[in-house]
């Protein structure tokens, strides 16, 4: 069982490894294109080279940063056969499909047409280029689509049914992927990327600013990046309210973890700042918070659209309580009722299997009704007692305030931005907030991440809600295997990161210092 774990924790390690180093590059990627998108369409109506020199810029830059994003996303998707292969086999057929179309799709789609963005210029029409620029934005947020609606099929398995014949699901509803809790993943995170990548921009022209270059340029490319990323921002703030209704609906467990709520109320706060208990457990009497300041029944309204309401916490999650709209009590199914089901559905598939070698079709029958009328419970059953069912509170609870927290001071930033550059062009005497602008990009990948870990810790301890834990859907490999690629793939990661960066920072000193300012700015 050590080694089981072992194998568990060090290939939950390297997926988040993995995850993580590949998201530092796919919201700029998602931003970028579009601000590219945008300035070539300036440049088009115009006809001004300043534009195209803005253009081409920004271009090299997202050039070099999709490059490296494709890299780990290809290392990401194999990690689902070599570490996560039982996984693979419970929920290929669903899961697999919308990764396929990503990849016969987006993934072609984006290779054409980002050749012609990039090596088109003078050999096809300008129509043809700009083109071939938004179709490779598309692209991009089509490759995402796909991708964000296969991991919230992972927060919400819909659309299946399991067939034990063949000991895994398969699909019977292909349209129900794309779930409340899908269609606000994905724009929450495309949307995320165009407020990362306004960030990204703001922050660069602020540093030719600083060094006194290509001033004009600078001002122009604060002005495109941050609309879109102000735009971006306030769209993102809006699925992500509309996240937390799903998530409340469908992952009250993980709300409850978001908000370090042990104990839920009728007209339930919502922390703005504090610290959780870190020695409270969800069946003592201590308090879930050392400290916080709340503002009152904001989490029931963020919830259900209800200051009144009543918010489960995770002692009321597990031992199966909550209230109606009229504070009437109802009875859930705790969590000692959901594994005991589960392990229920586990004897039910086995009495199936005896039957289905012994050939007795009425046995057959009875079996599958019985797995049927337990299924949604069937991951319980892989659980000894209710405390292997709650995520990491703590993580979960820091991770979600960061995230909040950036993005108020990331909404101030634009908007003190804008004003600053509209004017009397006071962003440009303004050396300090200059500062601040470049300071806050790496600042913005915390937030960026930050909404990441919530997503994932938030869901333990599952990789498929209710329906399959970490410790069944891994691989039969060695921990020793696990641990020497985790810190293979950490060294190569940190090696691809580093020469971004180099290549990134190499390109926008050079292209600083040329003039991108004058009409002939080929």
């Amino acid at each position: 069982m050590d080694d089981l774990m072992t194998v568990v924790d060090w290939s939950r390690w390297q997926f988040a490894l993995t995850a993580i180093y590949h998201w530092l590059f796919v919201p700029l990627t998602l931003g970028l294109s579009l601000i590219v998108a945008v300035m070539e369409t300036i440049y088009l109506r115009t006809k001004s080279e300043k534009w195209l020199a803005a253009t081409k810029f920004w271009m090299t830059l997202f050039g070099i940063n999709f490059a490296i994003g494709v890299a780990t996303g290809l290392i990401l998707e194999f990690e689902f056969g070599t570490n996560w292969s039982n996984y693979s086999w419970f929920v290929g057929d669903i899961f697999g499909a919308p990764l396929a179309i990503e990849g016969l799709l987006a993934f072609f789609m984006e290779a054409t047409f980002v050749a012609v963005m990039f090596f088109g210029w003078g050999k096809v029409s300008p129509r043809f280029h700009l083109a071939s620029t938004w179709l490779t934005c598309i692209g991009a947020s089509i490759s995402a689509l796909w991708i964000l609606v296969a991991n919230a099929w992972m927060q919400y398995p819909v659309g299946m049914e399991f067939d034990p014949a063949q000991m895994r699901n398969v699909m019977d509803n292909f349209w129900a992927l794309f779930s409340g809790i899908a269609v606000n993943k994905f724009f929450h995170a495309t949307l995320s990327g165009w407020a990362l990548a306004g960030i990204f921009v703001i922050g660069v022209s602020s540093w030719m600013l600083l060094r006194n270059r290509n001033r004009d340029f600078a001002i122009r490319s604060i002005k495109v990046g941050g609309w879109i990323g102000l735009i971006g921002l306030l769209l993102t703030m809006y699925t992500g309210d509309g996240s937390a209704v799903e998530v409340s609906k469908h992952q009250p467990m993980k709300l409850a973890a978001m908000e370090g709520l042990y104990n839920g109320s009728h007209r339930q706060g919502i922390v703005g700042i504090g610290m959780i208990n870190p020695d409270k457990k969800w069946n003592d009497d201590q308090e879930d918070m050392k400290w916080a300041i709340e503002i009152p029944g904001g989490l029931s309204y963020l919830a259900r659209r209800d200051f009144n309401a009543f918010v489960p916490g995770v002692a009321d999650i597990i031992e199966g309580r909550d209230f109606t709209a009229d504070g009437q009590p109802v009875n859930t199914v705790s969590y000692a009722e959901r594994i005991a089901r589960g392990k229920m559905a586990h004897e039910a598939l086995r009495s199936y299997d005896k039957a289905r070698a012994a050939n007795n079709p009425a046995a057959m029958d009875s079996a599958k009704a019985e797995l049927k009328k337990n299924y949604e419970y069937f991951g319980y059953g892989y659980f000894d007692s209710v405390d292997e069912a709650i995520p990491p509170i703590a993580m979960t609870f820091y991770s979600f305030h960061i995230m909040v927290a950036l993005g108020g001071y990331f909404l101030l930033l634009y908007v003190v931005v804008l004003f600053g550059v509209y004017y009397k062009q006071w962003f440009e005497k303004a050396r300090w907030l200059q500062w601040i602008a470049l300071i806050s990009v790496p600042v913005m990948w915390v937030c960026s991440e930050a909404g990441w870990v919530v997503a994932e810790v938030g869901r333990q301890p599952w990789t498929v809600q209710d329906l399959l834990p970490t410790r069944a859907a891994i691989s039969e490999i060695s921990s020793a295997s696990v641990i020497t690629t985790f810190w293979m793939f950490a060294a190569v990661f940190t090696i691809l990161l580093i020469a971004e960066v180099s290549i990134m920072t190499r390109q926008i000193g050079k292209g600083s210092k040329r003039n991108l300012e004058i009409d002939n700015a080929h």
